[in-house]
């Protein structure tokens, strides 16, 4: 039987939850990270948002921050709706969040924080020890989990841990970025010549489909692609396309 495993860490431990039995295994964290180690990562301050409903934690959780090198606190929010609508505004690498909150629980502002900001860490910093919240924090995506009251060393830890994640995405969406741009270019390169040609072939059609994917799309190409649907009598996507072109003439 395929038994299917999640992992968040808790303290010096990570918790590892095996999806065919109920019970929770305990192991000692696994030194490093990805093969990658502290020195290797480039330094950049780490942008984190608390959230928490009371104000003497958001408080010590501040001024616990202010002793670990290279991180800056860019909002503080009192409950889950605050963190969402802050996370939007600010745009935090990280995300330190309690789970009973008013207006919006913390699981459920990371869900939707994920949403608009895919990339986003989370530590959650909560006084809940049961089974099923450490469940439920791992089916929303939570990395690390922190049981309150929690020492200085005990989150330097986790932001550590954090911040070798944290770069890695930046590394991942930044070579994302490169091939996306290679790939616009190239299919650019292609249409120009296709344009030039006049093709209409099934593999022009292709290219330029794949362009008018883009929000950003130049107006040329989506020209020349109702162009193509009109030679090759492709009425239905002319029609989704005519519903395009309509909508960019108004902006």
């Amino acid at each position: 039987m395929l038994t299917i495993s999640h992992e968040v860490r808790h303290g010096n431990m990570m918790i590892n939850i095996k999806e065919a039995s109920p019970s929770v295994i305990l192991k000692p964290a696994e030194e490093g990270f990805a093969q990658m180690t502290q020195p290797e990562i480039q330094k950049r301050k780490l942008r984190v948002l608390i959230a928490d409903d009371i104000q003497e934690t958001r408080r010590n959780t501040r001024l616990m921050l202010a002793t670990i090198d290279d991180v800056e606190v860019v909002a503080i929010a009192s409950n889950g709706r605050q963190a969402l609508e802050y996370s939007q505004e600010h745009k935090p690498d990280l995300v330190l969040l309690d789970i009973n909150m008013p207006e919006m629980d913390g699981l459920t502002a990371y869900r939707e924080i994920l949403k608009v900001l895919p990339g986003t860490g989370c530590i959650i910093l909560s006084a809940e020890k049961d089974t099923d919240t450490f469940r439920t924090a791992i089916s929303v995506g939570v990395q690390e989990y922190l049981i309150k009251p929690f020492t200085v060393d005990e989150l330097e830890e986790a932001i550590g841990r954090m911040r070798v994640r944290v770069e890695q995405q930046r590394v991942k969406l930044a070579q994302d970025t490169q091939m996306r741009k290679q790939r616009e270019a190239y299919l650019i390169q292609l249409a120009g010549e296709y344009s030039k040609a006049r093709r209409t072939d099934e593999k022009a059609m292709e290219v330029f489909e794949q362009l008018a994917q883009n929000p950003e799309c130049e107006f040329r190409w989506l020209q020349t692609l109702a162009m193509i649907y009109v030679v090759r009598n492709e009425w239905g996507r002319m029609k989704v396309l005519a519903t395009k072109l309509e909508q960019r003439t108004k902006k």
